[in-house]
């Protein structure tokens, strides 16, 4: 399959350069601004440590979730995220230590995941239920597939595809949880009054939905790769057939 010309113009060459965009979109929304101060003066953590101290979350049990999470540095770039597991909040050096506008902004989609799991948010839950399943089957799907094709055995085949969807579906999950993230993310910031200004909001904007493309994207790329292989084994059924 890596060789089929269908597969590499119509599938690879095309969720390779919208991954490629939607990455280069990111850097560059961030690299703007993240050399733009807040007018706060915060850095990501202490915007962060202020919005779980003050429990601006409006619902009781959210706020009572928050007390919780911790805010812990890691290494790397863009490397942030919230456990679940822990109840800790991650945040890159870049976003921890800078008092920039990009960097309020990422720690706060991450606190906005913080509160997702504090109140229960279905399709986080949703989600990290599928994780065990999409380990297995983005793993042995493909296998399935291969063998399937290779000893024309479509119910084998289709199996394969069945496993290699859960993909398709972890990728659809994760869109309503990010896209809520930075909109609870927007929502605190202006809220709290970290965030003050309309140039700030704006940079706010831009750095979160420059993010929520690359979200939008990897569920596109997951359909289209699903796709070709719906439509190889029902290229074999009609042969069979």
């Amino acid at each position: 399959m890596v060789f089929d010309p269908t597969y590499l113009l119509c599938v690879a060459l095309p969720t390779l350069l919208l991954m490629g965009a939607a990455s280069w979109y990111v850097k560059s929304a961030y690299n703007k601004w993240s050399q733009v101060r807040n007018t706060s003066g915060l850095t990501g953590a202490q915007a962060a440590q202020q919005l779980i101290s003050r429990s601006v979350y409006s619902g009781v049990e959210g706020a009572n979730g928050l007390r919780d999470v911790r805010v812990m540095g890691i290494g790397g770039n863009l490397s942030d995220h919230y456990d679940p597991r822990d109840k800790v909040l991650r945040l890159s050096p870049g976003v921890a230590n800078a008092p920039s506008v990009a960097a309020v902004a990422i720690a706060a989609h991450e606190l906005g995941h913080a509160m997702q799991d504090a109140e229960g948010y279905f399709p986080m839950r949703l989600r990290g239920a599928l994780v065990p399943a999409v380990n297995i089957g983005s793993t042995l799907g493909w296998i399935l597939i291969v063998a399937g094709l290779f000893l024309n055995w479509t119910g084998l085949a289709w199996a394969g595809v069945i496993a290699f969807a859960t993909g398709a579906l972890f990728a659809l999950a994760t869109l309503p949880v990010e896209l809520n993230a930075s909109a609870r993310a927007k929502r605190i910031l202006a809220e709290s009054g970290i965030i003050r200004t309309e140039e700030e909001t704006r940079g706010v904007n831009n750095v979160l939905n420059a993010a929520a493309l690359t979200y939008v994207a990897g569920l596109v790329t997951a359909v289209m790769q699903l796709l070709y292989y719906v439509m190889l084994v029902s290229g074999l059924g009609r042969r069979r057939d």
